[in-house]
């Protein structure tokens, strides 16, 4: 098969890439390295020229609403238009865990997504997915007073991005779905914990500040909303948080 992986050079789009190669398919990176603006939608078109199925992982680093929603709205909609115009069969897309409870800040722009997906023309599997371990990463550093660095209070259930790449690739192989169960990683850690134990881990300095952050946005992140429904199905990642940081953490240069 022809896989286009539409962010294909992120946190686990890179992983897709990988994991397409593997299983004997053919991956095409839909991204500014490539030629694709998928913002903008060009290069989009003549990119899925003989593609099966599309993944789409692309995202944007923001917490205001606005911003989320004009990405990731423009993004689906230029996708979607040009997956209908070369005949692509299968549109899949990756989400978050709890956007449809939490429609709030950048997960506005992923509760816009979904429903962009589900209304469109191209057949559609949805599979949202908690944070990844690279989070805590990703977090860290984004707010410093001075010696200190400020990290959300936050529940999470992580899960490895190699995974979800794995299962993503699963989706796209097979027919169109829907929404499929959620996946999550294998245990709820706090944030904070994980932003330690990764500084730690990468000899990082500075002491690390739980804040809750104002309004549903920040609830939504204290509260369990943004971790699967007891009961729901959801399926659970192997790799626990320091089982990857093990065996990915490097340590920063002085």
């Amino acid at each position: 098969m022809k896989i286009a992986v539409a962010g294909g050079t992120g946190t686990v789009g890179r992983h897709i890439v990988d994991v397409v190669r593997e299983r004997g398919h053919e991956p095409v990176v839909l991204s500014r390295s490539t030629g694709v603006d998928l913002v903008a939608g060009t290069g989009i078109g003549p990119a899925l020229a003989g593609a099966d199925v599309v993944i789409d992982v692309a995202s944007v680093q923001t917490i205001d609403a606005e911003k989320s929603r004009a990405f990731f709205g423009a993004v689906t909609s230029n996708l979607l238009a040009a997956e209908a115009a070369a005949g692509v069969g299968h549109h899949v897309a990756l989400s978050i865990v709890g956007v449809d409870r939490a429609p709030y800040g950048y997960y506005a722009g992923k509760a816009l997504q979904e429903r962009l997906v589900t209304e469109g023309e191209v057949p559609w599997t949805i599979l949202c997915a908690t944070q990844f371990h690279e989070f805590a990463g990703q977090i860290y550093g984004q707010v410093k007073l001075g010696p200190i660095v400020v990290v959300p209070v936050m529940r999470s259930q992580p899960v490895a991005a190699r995974e979800v790449a794995e299962r993503l690739v699963e989706l796209a192989t097979d027919a169109p779905a829907g929404r499929v169960p959620d996946l999550a990683g294998p245990e709820v850690r706090m944030m904070a914990a994980m932003a330690k134990a990764w500084a730690r881990a990468t000899g990082r300095s500075g002491s690390i500040l739980p804040v809750p952050l104002p309004g549903a946005y920040g609830k939504a992140m204290r509260d369990g909303t943004l971790l699967p429904r007891p009961g729901s199905g959801a399926a659970l990642g192997r790799q626990t948080f320091d089982a990857w940081l093990a065996e990915t953490a490097t340590p920063a240069r002085p």
